[in-house]
């Protein structure tokens, strides 16, 4: 494994050099591989090759050959060019192991693109083999998942490991700056708020012939809940876990509505189309969060808080009331920033783990996915105890499991 920036200092001190500044091609070396070779996964690996020129890609893998083959095409030109891309034939996997042979290729950082529903196991293995992990949202798609990654980020810690996750507004300057207001006392106590994440139709892919259910499902992983977790884990976990942000934590309970009005058709799979929740907070604080994936209506994603002394929007860097504000200027890219801070934290031997975090905003859409597909009123210490699990151990294609729409007042698996 390549030396952290502290035990390179340390050595260059014993050489004298420490003293000055550090040439480019004298920094450390990082070899990362990707594992999730979709447009998200080609993404992470450009943009973690932007935030430091001396991070090398050196492994890819991918369930599927064609996306392996379309992430390799985009780095060899279409893209580029990419200094950092160093991968070598030897090391491009395939398969359901892919995931094992990015993490024994000689790595020091793994980035998971996955389906949602592979991130627990993945990161697990990843963990212990003593790699830091960089995972995209959510963390998981069902409360045994998620108990997974929070064990698995303590384990991180242990062995100083950094886990970090894709919920980009964690470093992104106007939500760090409106928040840290908020958490000041800029809008006094906070009274309520509202969250949304409403959006247009999504992409879906025809089936093939010589696909087995197995593949069709996880070619279209958005659309079954074992794999995505439904758009509200998938997709509006970037507002909820701004709402936890802003609170201070997860809720101590919800109680939601949800179904399908636009996506019937069995192509869709079992997820809604719509979700409407309402989160209780410590001291009895509501916010009221919405989803929605339809064509042709209103959309809109953004958060706002009201508090005592005025209201408080992260997603537009904004403060009203007693101690009006706004942010200024064109802040970093947030998709390279949160590698920049990865990579900085890995380079000082302080790795960042945001395991707990990623966890609990996924849990957060869990259990408001929960309480509107059974109708039922969730307490967060209920969610987190569950013994839901959607992962049908999926090693091979082949069969997949039954696709059963969730239907309110009615128990789940039912």
């Amino acid at each position: 494994m390549s030396l952290t920036r502290r035990e390179f200092l340390g050595a260059a001190a014993a050489l004298g050099v420490a003293g000055r500044v550090l040439a480019r091609d004298e920094v450390p070396v990082l070899r990362a591989g990707l594992v999730g070779c979709g447009s998200r996964g080609t993404g992470a690996a450009e943009d973690v090759m932007k935030a430091d020129p001396n991070v090398h890609v050196v492994a890819l893998g991918d369930l599927f050959e064609d996306r392996l083959h379309g992430c390799r095409a985009y780095f060899a030109g279409k893209g580029g060019p990419f200094p950092g891309y160093r991968v070598e034939e030897k090391h491009c996997y395939t398969g359901f192991d892919a995931y094992k042979r990015v993490i024994d290729a000689g790595v020091d950082l793994v980035l998971f693109a996955t389906p949602p529903g592979f991130r627990p196991l993945h990161a697990e293995r990843a963990v212990d083999a003593g790699k830091h992990v960089f995972l995209e949202k959510p963390a998981a798609v069902a409360p045994a998942g998620v108990r997974r990654i929070l064990a698995a980020g303590e384990k991180a810690k242990e062995k100083n490991l950094a886990v970090v996750a894709g919920t980009i507004y964690r470093h992104h300057a106007p939500f760090l700056e409106t928040i840290r207001r908020v958490h000041d006392g800029a809008i006094g106590e906070i009274h309520g708020g509202r969250a949304y994440y409403n959006v247009g139709k999504l992409w879906h892919r025809e089936r093939e012939a010589g696909w087995s259910d197995m593949e069709y499902q996880i070619r279209n992983w958005y659309y079954h809940c074992w794999l995505g977790g439904d758009h509200i884990v998938e997709q509006h976990v970037h507002t909820i876990d701004v709402t936890n942000w802003v609170m201070g934590g997860p809720p101590v309970r919800a109680v939601a509505v949800g179904g399908r009005q636009v996506r019937t058709d069995a192509r869709f799979g079992e997820i809604y189309d719509h979700f409407s929740v309402d989160y209780e907070y410590p001291g009895g604080v509501h916010v009221h969060s919405m989803c929605r994936q339809m064509p042709g209506c209103a959309n809109h994603v953004g958060a706002y808080f009201r508090g005592a002394k005025g209201t408080a929007s992260p997603y537009q860097g904004r403060i009203d009331g007693e101690s009006t504000w706004a942010y200024e200027g064109k802040p970093p890219n947030p998709y390279v920033q949160e590698h920049v801070d990865m990579i900085a934290s890995i380079r000082a031997g302080t790795p960042l783990n945001e395991a707990k975090q990623i966890a609990e905003s996924t849990l957060t859409a869990i259990l408001g996915r929960e309480a509107a597909y059974t109708g039922a009123s969730i307490a967060w210490e209920e969610i987190l105890k569950s013994d839901l699990d959607l992962w049908p151990e999926a090693e091979s294609f082949g069969a997949a499991p039954e696709v059963v729409v969730p239907m309110p007042g009615q128990k789940r698996g039912a």
